[in-house]
């Protein structure tokens, strides 16, 4: 394929079997290239990786005289396993590689002189990037070169992007503002943003007095319809399908939610992470034994909108 002639007659090492892991070592697997996987002794991906069909190694060994070296292992775990395992395994001009720009953005990871650093990076969750390639499409990906010795960093990129994202698209960035930008949009759309929000409607709704059934069907589970119209065709389409009450509604109500606070909080929330302050208390929390988070995830396993949203899923989903 020419996408991806870079990367054939390459040996290619994907360390880590999780959600990105698995989708960008099976991908290229099924387009016949030379992968293997990269796992700590004991790991629970071990039987699941031999299982899928794909080679599988101790870190250090899979990374030995790899030309192309994926590290997918989870941001938080990256650093140690890099100095632990990888740095002095990595072959002389060899292609290191990220699927997110934060521990090089935010020097946990310095690589060697001797090394090309790249970065593609999916935009979607593993388990998508995998299901859509295997229905035939793909995704695109972000691509951005960080050390160039070779001189074809980008050409190893771009192959590593058309493969695993089955040739949809690449767009150019750089480590800096695929991090800032990522970190972001999970911060006040994607995750923080959209769970508050869905959680304040159905608070408002079962505070005054409405079935919490309803109040979840309103305020969350019809949040996928929308999604699914906005993503396939955009927001105009999404307000040309809905009723012309809603549409108004969405015209009058919209900015009485999302204020001029809320912009800037938003602005708050970029500024932190653009200075290194949301990094150093993620690194924190991660070395505190993730003790905040696991206190907001029992809160939250508890919560109303959990109790009423598994009835409804049973619901909606039964066979």
């Amino acid at each position: 394929m020419e996408e991806i002639k870079f990367l054939e007659g390459k040996r290619l090492t994907v360390v880590g079997y999780g959600s990105q892991g698995h989708a960008h070592a099976l991908n290229l697997h099924d387009l016949g290239m030379d992968v293997t996987v990269g796992l700590r002794q004991g790991s629970k991906s071990w039987e699941k990786a031999e299982n899928d069909g794909v080679k599988v190694a101790v870190v250090g060994e899979a990374v030995k005289g790899a030309d192309v070296v994926m590290i997918l292992a989870p941001d938080e775990a990256q650093p140690e396993l890099y100095r632990s395992e990888i740095e002095e395994n990595l072959k002389s001009g060899a292609y290191l590689g990220f699927a997110h720009g934060f521990n090089i953005h935010y020097e946990r990871i310095t690589p060697r002189e001797d090394v090309n650093v790249f970065m593609v990076a999916p935009k979607g969750p593993g388990h998508m990037v995998r299901e859509i390639f295997e229905g035939g499409h793909g995704v695109p990906c972000l691509a951005a070169v960080h050390n160039d010795i070779s001189e074809d960093t980008r050409d190893i990129a771009h192959a590593w992007a058309n493969g695993v994202g089955r040739r949809v698209g690449v767009i150019e960035t750089t480590f800096k503002e695929e991090t800032e930008t990522d970190l972001f949009g999970e911060q006040a759309v994607l995750c923080g943003g959209v769970t508050e929000l869905m959680q304040a409607g159905f608070d408002t709704l079962v505070e005054a007095g409405y079935n919490p059934e309803v109040a979840y069907f309103e305020c969350v589970h019809e949040m996928k319809l929308i999604i699914d119209m906005v993503y396939e065709k955009g927001f105009a389409a999404m307000r040309d399908s809905i009723s012309n009450t809603a549409e108004y509604g969405d015209y009058i109500t919209g900015k009485k939610i999302i204020t001029k606070e809320s912009k800037e909080a938003m602005k708050g929330v970029l500024k932190d992470i653009q200075r290194g302050k949301f990094a150093k208390e993620f690194i924190e929390e991660t070395e505190n034994g993730y003790k905040f988070m696991n206190k907001e995830r029992a809160e939250y396993s508890d919560s109303k909108i959990e109790e009423v949203g598994s009835k409804m899923r049973k619901m909606v989903f039964s066979k």
